[in-house]
């Protein structure tokens, strides 16, 4: 995953850790804007300092490839041709530039007429989507920079655009606290939502799912179907929820915010995952810390999510108090996905085994575990040991 910030950097993280990796550090302004070229390995970023940048992620450190120039005020959009052709970003001196990432030079220059927000790419990359500071929607050719028509609805500018897996279907948010559906082919409004009591600043299609989620000022995160009723409301910040991104199977949206924190969460169920801060501090017992057992370094990937005991701090998975013998989906009071509750086995060394061998999910499609396979055979039964012995030591069985 990636994040931008307005502290002048993008970082670079582990999904499944929640850890950072990297640190991309050369703007100097905020970082308005994050996106992967397709492949993972080159990475785009924005800023208020009006420049582009291109950074490859081989290796351990990112290397910056260039800087892209040429925006006379802060970028604030971007978008990537799928096949990797162009890049383009929009920026608030009113214009749209597609370049080539591979040298950096400006492909075209695209005249908008106001202050761009946010981009889209459809049809595969022959049209590009603004967003900006009217109630408008433009859309042009990639290839001429002509007008292809404009979308008309919103009462006030726009925040976020995406566009559906299959490019029939574009979603706008605004600062009119409403976000519209619209159909691409025949230029028309499918629909319109108000499902937030101000400013909506994120929305984005749920992969696989006629369903989307969209966020804002109020730092709630609404979960709705489409052509339905809302289906969950997730209060995940006390703060403005700025950016979503949804994974890629659709089990998982991740919220930025003003609070300073990227916050994962089930959709599912709107629990979120991973350890809160709180709870890193909390005076529990981490024996793994200091075990020589060749399965307690792997153990403490198991320990953001799971107490070692029922007393222990509430965190994104169930306590691991009689985890041995103890049937899938039994710890009283925890909050299972609908994979654990249609369970029916319990939990022992061949079973565990195989969740981590297949992965969760694969083993149970639709739990809100993480994927976290562990490939090495040997390395996987060395956790699984260490497991029985830490349970057993703290009282587990």
């Amino acid at each position: 995953m990636l994040s931008g910030s307005f502290d002048y950097s993008a970082a670079l993280w582990d999904f499944e850790e929640q850890r950072q990796i990297a640190t991309l550090d050369g703007h100097e302004g905020p970082v308005t804007n994050v996106k992967f070229f397709a492949g993972g390995k080159r990475v785009a970023t924005t800023s208020d300092d009006r420049k582009v940048r291109i950074w490859a992620l081989d290796g351990d450190t990112p290397k910056l490839l260039r800087s892209l120039e040429g925006h006379g005020h802060k970028v604030m959009a971007l978008a990537v041709d799928p096949a990797g052709r162009w890049l383009a970003s929009g920026g608030w001196d009113k214009t749209v530039r597609l370049w080539n990432p591979d040298d950096g030079t400006e492909i075209r220059k695209i005249d908008t007429g106001v202050p761009v927000n946010a981009l889209a790419i459809a049809g595969g990359g022959k049209r590009i989507i603004v967003g900006g500071h009217d109630p408008l929607i433009r859309v042009f050719d990639a290839e001429t920079g002509l007008s292809k028509g404009k979308l008309e609805g919103h009462r006030m500018g726009i925040t976020d655009l995406a566009v559906s897996d299959d490019g029939a279907e574009l979603l706008s948010a605004g600062i009119d606290k409403t976000v519209h559906l619209w159909d691409l082919n025949a230029f028309t409004e499918i629909a319109r939502y108000q499902d937030h009591e101000h400013q909506v600043y994120a929305v984005r299609f749920v992969p696989g799912d006629k369903s989307f989620v969209s966020a804002g000022r109020d730092g709630i995160i609404v979960h709705r179907k489409i052509g339905g009723d809302v289906i969950r409301a997730i209060k995940a910040h006390d703060k403005i929820i700025w950016s979503l991104t949804v994974s890629p199977d659709g089990r998982f949206v991740v919220s930025s915010s003003s609070d300073d924190t990227a916050r994962v969460w089930h959709l599912a169920t709107g629990d979120r995952i991973g350890t809160p801060a709180e709870a890193e501090n909390a005076n529990e017992p981490k024996p793994w810390l200091t075990s020589d057992h060749p399965g307690a370094k792997l153990f403490g990937k198991c320990a953001r999510c799971h107490s070692l005991s029922a007393e222990g701090v509430r965190r994104s998975g169930p306590h691991l108090k009689g985890l041995f013998g103890r049937k899938v989906g039994s710890v009283p009071g925890y909050n299972y996905s609908s994979a654990l509750k249609r369970g029916d086995f319990r939990w022992d060394e061949k079973t565990l085994f195989e969740l981590f061998d297949k992965g969760p999910d694969k083993y149970l499609p639709g739990t809100k575990m993480p994927v976290q396979r562990v490939p090495d055979a040997q390395q996987l039964a060395q956790l699984i040991e260490y497991l029985h012995q830490i349970t057993a030591a703290n009282g587990a069985n």
